[in-house]
């Protein structure tokens, strides 16, 4: 994958039940560190491995993250309601298709890299795009014995080195390590189960493709 000319443009997939300040903190922190020109934060319709009960409107989760997101380089977007798609490995192709002279990083968490061989797949998402791991308390250990990174292990890549490179090969898997931030989504659910409510009527736009997402986008439950 060349360099070129193009926006270097990190993703960050996930449910964002609710987007929090860990999740914008840790996109900052990767956008420095890869030398990243923005993050766009795919708010997912429904995830595969996680169960769709206590999963709040997909207009709700977006509205939530825009707002979380403001006044950073970061831009939440609902796009794989838009593509269909079910699978990271569906959206990928996708995105690369759809925006050719944009240059994508995969980023997730220590915790996904434990399971990441769980995803289907996994290894051809490798081949299609780096792939940056970000430090998770508790995680660690198990991501460093993970299957997939015992097949990822040979193509790490200094994170300096990464982001000073002309061209990006593939695969390619950077480990950032920095400070922890302790807030997550499912403390925020169990102090304020109601938090979607705030944003039940919303319709917000999405920053990548521009339309109105409301309510009735929400997969059936």
């Amino acid at each position: 994958m060349a360099r070129g000319a193009g926006p270097r443009v990190g993703l960050l997939g996930g449910s964002f039940n609710p987007a929090h300040a860990g999740h914008r903190r840790i996109s900052l922190f990767a956008a420095r560190a890869l030398g990243l020109d923005e993050v766009w934060w795919l708010v997912s319709p429904g995830n595969p491995l996680k169960p769709a009960k206590g999963m709040a409107p997909l207009n709700a989760r977006l509205k939530a993250a825009q707002a979380i997101a403001r006044r950073a380089p970061i831009r939440a977007t609902a796009i794989e309601r838009e593509f269909g798609t079910r699978y990271t490995i569906e959206t990928v192709r996708a995105l690369c298709q759809r925006y050719p002279k944009r240059h994508f990083v995969w980023m997730m968490g220590a915790d996904n890299l434990a399971q990441f061989d769980r995803w289907k797949g996994w290894r051809d998402i490798a081949r299609t795009l780096p792939i940056a791991v970000i430090a998770r308390p508790g995680y660690d250990g198990a991501a460093l014995a993970s299957p997939a990174m015992a097949w990822l292990r040979r193509f790490r890549v200094p994170a300096s080195s990464f982001k000073t490179a002309g061209e990006w090969r593939v695969p390619a898997l950077v480990m950032l390590r920095f400070d922890p931030d302790p807030t997550s989504a499912t403390a925020i659910r169990r102090d304020e189960p109601d938090w979607a409510a705030h944003y039940a009527t919303a319709a917000p736009r999405d920053a990548i493709t521009h339309r109105i997402v409301s309510a009735e986008d929400s997969p059936p439950r």
